[in-house]
């Protein structure tokens, strides 16, 4: 059964989409066929993987708002197995062009319907925000992953994002369920970065992944190469992190 996971924390700069794609490339290497979906206005996941988002034909934005174009029109091949549905500059107005729409909150759910076959595992990278963009990538999952920086606001805003998912879950969403937390940015020598995990992990012990993504200059230079962390850098830290996180998910 494809699992369709949604990447969200509504704070911004905590790791999604470098998560999004770094454990993309990792379920690719580990056999399995995986979509990426942007659904973030910035692109980022998009040029990340090295698409010009700027320049497409046919992009996120198409697939919700315009009921002529398919899915797969829109759907880019980054190497085989591993395919992304980029984001386009329109994508920042949707929010607005939906709203006249009937159950616009399940435009990319119902759109998925028609692909979701053809693959092991769907992640979607949502923006830092809770507006209707996000709650398209929540409706359409099944499974939430939440990064979490290691830092001294990281549990800010958290209880709203359980809140929000519990209102999904409860309204549009029976299926939700959330898959677990993953710390980012961790600086071990940090008392904080060690502090915010000890804290994270009180509250919620069960839902914790126990692999902990670095602090990593590589993780950061990756993106502007358009390539994942295992292709730009097999051996650094941070690609053996999300190399373990992977195998954890295919786990769990």
């Amino acid at each position: 059964m494809t699992r369709i996971i949604s990447i969200v924390n509504q704070k911004g700069g905590v790791g999604k989409t470098t998560t999004t794609i770094n454990l993309a490339a990792w379920l690719v290497e580990f056999g399995r066929r995986v979509l990426v979906i942007d659904i973030d206005p910035q692109g980022n996941a998009s040029a990340g993987l090295g698409i010009d988002y700027k320049n497409l034909n046919k992009g996120m934005y198409d697939v919700l708002v315009d009921e002529n174009t398919k899915i797969t029109e829109a759907i880019k091949s980054y190497k085989p197995n591993f395919h992304i549905l980029p984001a386009n500059p329109d994508l920042a107005g949707a929010g607005i062009d939906l709203v006249g729409h009937e159950n616009r909150e399940f435009k990319l759910d119902e759109n998925l319907k028609n692909i979701v076959d053809l693959y092991d595992f769907i992640l979607i990278d949502n923006p830092p925000s809770l507006g209707l963009l996000t709650i398209n990538g929540l409706v359409a999952a099944r499974e939430v992953l939440i990064p979490v920086q290691c830092e001294y606001y990281a549990l800010e805003g958290l209880s709203q994002l359980l809140d929000t998912i519990n209102l999904i879950r409860d309204h549009l969403q029976p299926n939700l369920k959330i898959l677990g937390a993953v710390m980012t940015m961790h600086d071990g020598r940090n008392k904080l970065s060690n502090a915010v995990f000890n804290e994270l992990y009180q509250h919620f012990p069960e839902k914790i992944f126990r692999s902990v993504i670095p602090r990593n200059v590589r993780i950061a230079e990756a993106p502007s190469h358009g390539k994942p962390i295992r292709e730009y850098d097999f051996n650094s830290p941070g690609s053996k992190a999300y190399k373990r996180l992977a195998q954890e998910i295919i786990l769990s």
